[in-house]
């Protein structure tokens, strides 16, 4: 693995996320209300909405164009809608966090 800081907690709002910008695309770091932390890319598998611009509850979250909801866990549409989205290995370590390039580049060949 191949970590690489990319911020802090705090920089993203409970229940919101962030953006950051990869030669493999763009990804949405998302932070629950308990603190936990997801990444994955900001693409809904539907038509394409801003995932980082969706509602986060639970472990999940709600694309804003049409209300697909994605689990923040495994990227899966829930429900009845069916699609995937790519998701990669994040950490906080100690409010400091990391997203994992090396698995981007292997997801993206």
């Amino acid at each position: 693995m191949t970590w690489v800081t990319i911020g802090r907690l705090e920089d993203i709002p409970v229940r919101g996320a962030r953006c950051v910008d990869t030669p493999e695309g763009r990804i949405a770091v998302f932070r629950t209300a308990d603190n936990q932390v997801f990444a994955m890319e900001d693409s809904c598998p539907h038509k394409r909405g801003p995932l980082s611009q969706g509602i986060v509850h639970g472990t999940s979250v709600t694309c804003p164009l049409h209300n697909w909801v994605i689990s923040l866990e495994s990227g899966s549409a829930q429900g009845a809608d069916v699609g995937q989205v790519r998701t990669m290995a994040v950490r906080n370590d100690n409010g400091t966090l990391l997203l994992d390039l090396a698995e981007l580049r292997i997801a993206a060949e």
